[in-house]
């Protein structure tokens, strides 16, 4: 692979034409948030294409996702010196997840300049993701209803285009609990997604924070496109106890990031009405005294990202935190848990 690399690396930096390297990968839908993740680290612009199968409809354009066939993750690499080692590293880094959830072997393509920057555009499309809120890719034309909460996204965002169920779980509780002037603090915010339909709904203010610069600055730019800056504050941060943690799936990288200056808010000292933490379970049980600490008394946690055999741990960590149990809503393997803080 190597050799091959350097071969279309002297071919492709010729002159003024640049070339790319498409890489992609064929994942069940349940490792498809991880594996975007692990992708948008080393993709061009945090960028990742997620191409899931569709069942056309009887009649007319409407489809439906399958949700039990295999979805291809695609990210884009400029061919230069570098490319050779990112490759390297999302391979490693697949085989190590592969040993969890079936994730095929890694595909690389060579693109030009003119073939790149269109690629992407054709595996978008315009997504329902809760009772109000639709996601539209930027360049796709779309007329509301009446009702519709309207997310205008570009692909480089660093992970998160609504199509993971536990996205869609926690829309789903937002458009329950949020109200007008509800304060928010979306934690671990990926792509902003979730910030953005807290904001929609009339909350405000809202802090967005994640351990990834790349998904911080995803969520600056898209908050900034859906017109909900003036509600939206970003930072790459955690919330008490989650600063030390760094983040989940590059633990080697911990030191790093909490040299570059990772916000911390103090639990207790910055309550929230909701908390909404699309994470994983083992985050979520070590913070759980953090999570209660940071809401108003009465005030709602919405905590998803939990596999199902992961909930006992969510589950008695809660409870041993005085938190209590309000909602629960699975999708496939995927669970979410609606808790409140006791009022008194």
């Amino acid at each position: 692979m190597e050799d091959q690399l350097a071969e279309l690396y002297c071919s492709g930096t010729k002159g003024n034409i640049v070339s790319w390297l498409e890489l992609s990968v064929e994942v069940e839908p349940e490792a498809v948030e991880s594996v975007g993740e692990l992708l948008a680290k080393e993709g061009y612009n945090g960028g990742v294409v997620i191409d899931q199968p569709i069942i056309p409809g009887l009649d007319g354009p409407e489809y439906t996702y399958d949700s039990t066939a295999l979805v291809t993750l695609r990210t884009y690499l400029p061919l230069d010196e570098h490319a050779e080692e990112s490759r390297s590293r999302i391979e490693q880094a697949l085989w190590l997840l592969g040993r969890l959830r079936h994730v095929g072997p890694l595909r690389v393509k060579q693109l030009e300049e003119q073939d790149w920057a269109s690629a992407w555009k054709q595996y978008y499309s315009i997504q329902r993701i809760g009772t109000r809120a639709v996601v539209v890719p930027s360049w796709l034309e779309y007329e509301a209803q009446p009702d519709d909460l309207v997310l205008r996204l570009d692909p480089g965002m660093a992970f998160g285009t609504g199509l993971h169920p536990t996205t869609q779980l926690c829309v789903g509780a937002l458009e329950r609990h949020v109200r007008p002037n509800t304060s928010v603090l979306d934690l671990g915010c990926g792509s902003g997604i979730l910030a953005i339909v807290a904001a929609k709904l009339g909350a405000q203010p809202v802090l967005a924070l994640d351990t990834d610069p790349i998904a911080v600055d995803a969520t600056r730019e898209n908050i900034a496109i859906n017109g909900v800056a003036d509600q939206v504050r970003t930072a790459v941060g955690s919330l008490g106890g989650g600063t030390a943690m760094g983040h989940w799936l590059y633990p080697s990288e911990k030191d790093a990031a909490l040299a570059s200056g990772i916000e911390t808010v103090p639990a207790g000292e910055v309550t929230f009405d909701l908390i909404v933490a699309n994470i994983i379970a083992r985050v979520l049980a070590a913070l759980a005294e953090d999570l209660k600490a940071a809401l108003v008394p009465g005030g709602v946690l919405i905590s998803s990202g939990i596999i199902i055999d992961r909930e006992h741990e969510v589950v008695e960590a809660f409870a041993a935190a005085g938190l209590e149990p309000r909602e629960r809503h699975q999708e496939g393997d995927w669970v979410a848990l609606v808790y409140t803080k006791p009022a008194n």
